[in-house]
């Protein structure tokens, strides 16, 4: 199919039975702050929180009637699973919803409170696929792809044509999240068509760019591994069909990471009052990234915000690391003397600054290590200053902001070294995160080894997060590293990570 084509099928879609026209709306304060005119297109705002129930919609309203009458059937962890149950609901079709067990409760809840026949299985979107596919081969269904597929591709591509009519001349860009690729080549294709010289550019995870990676080798990749933050958009591999057409119509594609997803977050509820999902915040993310880099100044930009099914548990670690994201916090591991007047020193160093955080254990009778969260007035340029500052007056600093293992362990389990460990090794562990599911990680790492430090805190996401010391002799660590392979979860050395060297080892 080519640009024409898929024209066609967006002017003819059929998605205003269960969607509404979104509005285009000014974000006043984030447009202040950037110096650039920021419009939201809010998706958000749909019947469930998302623009996925256009594609589901325009594609059953585009099956056969014998499809129809066997039944539907779809795999999602979310906002697509929603959209194909509400679909389902108001053509009188009978939808299937595979799951992962892993899904949070309320969007489970939310698919079963539409008419949706829930099956969980599996741990992530993969394994909830392969069982669609062996339902759609047991019992006829027909399945609906989340993105990879003209019709669907066509029910998110009237957002484009929304766009067309409320975007004023002075649009410079449009900023679109991409997963799978659906939204963007559906966008993509419209917007190019009607309005060439508008920049068409797509916003990645920085731990999830399948596409952008796909574009740089020129034909679809699958990455060996996806963050799972930005789980709206977390995939592996994008469609055939959406490759092509974003290959063809998107200018650039913005990468960010967690941090600046969650200032997003933060942005859009200043303006909006209104919280997104982790995927929803990307084109903001994506925006903010794009004018600092260029130095845009009086430029018009769309950004989509695509959704807002975030689960409540999730808030208090958006809120943590908001601030990191907007250059509001760095957090510094500094050494300093072990003498009385020593902290008020320090923190007469530090100014009128806010201090955010502060650990502190005993080392020994000379030196103290301590964590120090401090927040900052004027963003990433006071944070090259107060470092130079602080060595200036002779401190030892070392810069944690950016490192994932201290944002997500290290801040909250600051406590001082163990005297006499021996052969300590350190790892970050992601598993899937349901009842049990600690004991399950436990009980798959074995008792061959000793478990000298460990760390778990739930996030509220579909996965759990560990931080754990193995003591294992030098002769063993091949063993060791076999049955980590063996596991199946996906693991991070952090051995020679510089605040375990300063903190816990």
């Amino acid at each position: 199919m080519n640009a024409d084509d898929y024209i066609e099928l967006i002017d003819a879609a059929n998605v205003y039975d269960v969607a509404k026209v979104s509005p285009l709306e000014i974000a006043p304060n984030l447009s202040e702050r950037l110096g650039c005119r920021i419009l939201m297109k809010r998706e958000d705002l749909q019947t469930v929180f998302s623009f996925k129930l256009r594609g589901a919609y325009n594609k059953l309203s585009n099956l056969p009637q014998e499809a129809i009458d066997a039944g539907v059937i779809c795999s999602s962890a979310g906002n697509h699973a929603q959209g194909v149950a509400l679909a389902a609901k108001r053509r009188n079709v009978k939808a299937t919803i595979v799951m992962p067990v892993t899904t949070p409760s309320i969007k489970v809840d939310a698919v079963a409170t539409l008419g949706g026949d829930v099956v969980l299985h599996g741990d992530n979107y993969d394994e909830a696929y392969a069982k669609a596919c062996e339902l759609v081969d047991e019992q006829g269904l027909t399945f609906i792809h989340p993105f990879d597929d003209p019709a669907v591709i066509a029910g998110q591509g009237t957002i484009g044509k929304e766009l067309i009519d409320q975007m004023s001349e002075d649009v410079a860009a449009v900023f679109v999240p991409i997963g799978g690729g659906g939204l963007m080549a559906g966008i993509a294709t419209y917007v190019k068509a009607k309005r060439p010289d508008v920049r068409i550019i797509g916003v990645e995870p920085q731990d999830s760019a399948a596409m952008s990676e796909s574009i740089a080798a020129d034909k679809p990749i699958t990455l060996d591994h996806v963050g799972i933050f930005a789980d709206g958009v977390a995939v592996k591999r994008v469609g055939d069909e959406t490759f092509r057409l974003c290959s063809e119509f998107v200018d650039e594609i913005v990468t960010v990471d967690t941090d600046q997803i969650c200032a997003g977050i933060k942005d859009i509820f200043e303006d909006t009052r209104s919280i997104v999902e982790p995927a929803g915040a990307l084109a903001v993310a994506g925006v903010k990234k794009y004018i600092a880099k260029h130095q845009e100044k009086d430029k018009e930009f769309v950004v989509i915000n695509c959704g807002a099914n975030v689960n409540f548990d999730r808030l208090r670690h958006i809120a943590e690391r908001a601030a990191i994201g907007e250059k509001q916090e760095m957090l510094l591991a500094v050494e300093i003397p072990e003498e009385p007047g020593s902290f008020r020193k320090f923190c007469q160093a530090l100014g009128r600054r806010s201090i955010t955080e502060f650990n502190y254990r005993y080392k020994d009778i000379k030196n103290a290590h301590i964590f120090v969260g401090v927040q900052l007035r004027h963003g990433a340029e006071e944070h090259g200053e107060l470092l130079d500052h602080l060595s200036a007056l002779g401190y030892l600093v070392a810069d944690l902001s950016d490192d994932e293992m201290v944002k997500l362990h290290i801040r909250h389990m600051v406590g001082g070294s163990a005297a006499n460990l021996e052969n300590e090794r350190l790892f970050r562990f992601e598993f899937p995160e349901r009842p049990g599911a600690l004991l399950d990680f436990l009980q798959a790492i074995g008792t061959d080894w000793n478990i000298s430090l460990f760390h778990y805190r739930n996030h509220g996401s579909d996965h759990g997060r560990v931080l754990a010391g193995i003591q294992v002799p030098e002769d063993k660590s091949d063993e060791l590293e076999a049955h980590l392979a063996d596991l199946g979860y996906s693991h991070f050395e952090e051995s020679d990570n510089p605040a375990y060297r300063i903190f816990l080892a």
